[in-house]
């Protein structure tokens, strides 16, 4: 039996006839076609399936999809423009780029929604509120270095301060606006017209 269900996702309505059994899951990933939250354990222990509804992050895998309705649920694939322009990554898409901080993918999109719900919180958060806010989110290809690396970057950038890493062997430089990337393009061109090696 399937009943005819509006659903709010990423600011948008979704009309979608669903099965009375499914989970929130189902219904993103089978009847909306939203596929960025990814189906693993169907239990609730990996994380990979996580969303927010209401802006609290919440394992769809084991939400009935009626929870949802009257709700706004936000994917992943809702990041993208999500306290920035429209179709811009969001600081932590961006940071997980920069500092290499997605291997094989699969638990991501979770992790990205866990910890951007702890950076709509608390954007200066520890090390140890990183971790703790991941914690339901499992990784097997990383060890999690980088995520957190990837969440700490997030965070400085969302309160508005520059990161400049000059350690040689440290996985980011980032520098805000075209200026100050062509000032220190200029700075580059002359650091080898000096005879500088210059490593990008």
């Amino acid at each position: 039996m399937k009943d005819l269900l509006t659903l709010r996702v990423n600011g948008d309505e979704h009309m979608a006839a669903v099965p009375t059994h499914w989970t929130l899951l189902e219904a993103l990933r089978y009847a909306v076609g939203l596929t960025g939250s990814k189906q693993g354990c169907d239990k609730g222990d990996c994380g990979a399936c996580t969303v927010w509804i209401d802006g609290v992050p919440t394992l769809s895998c084991i939400t009935p999809v009626y929870e949802a309705l009257g709700h706004e649920v936000r994917t992943v694939e809702g990041l993208a423009g999500f306290r920035t322009a429209p179709g811009v990554p969001h600081p932590l898409q961006d940071a997980f780029d920069l500092c290499g901080a997605a291997q094989c993918g699969f638990c991501t999109p979770g992790i990205l929604m866990s910890a951007a719900a702890l950076l709509e919180e608390n954007v200066r958060p520890t090390r140890g509120e990183i971790r703790d806010a991941l914690s339901g989110n499992l990784c097997r290809c990383t060890g999690y270095t980088k995520i957190i690396d990837a969440v700490e970057l997030a965070a400085t950038r969302l309160r508005g301060e520059v990161v400049v890493d000059d350690d040689p062997a440290g996985p980011v430089v980032l520098l805000p606006g075209d200026e100050v990337l062509a000032a220190a393009a200029d700075r580059a061109a002359d650091a080898e017209a000096e005879g500088v090696e210059v490593v990008l």
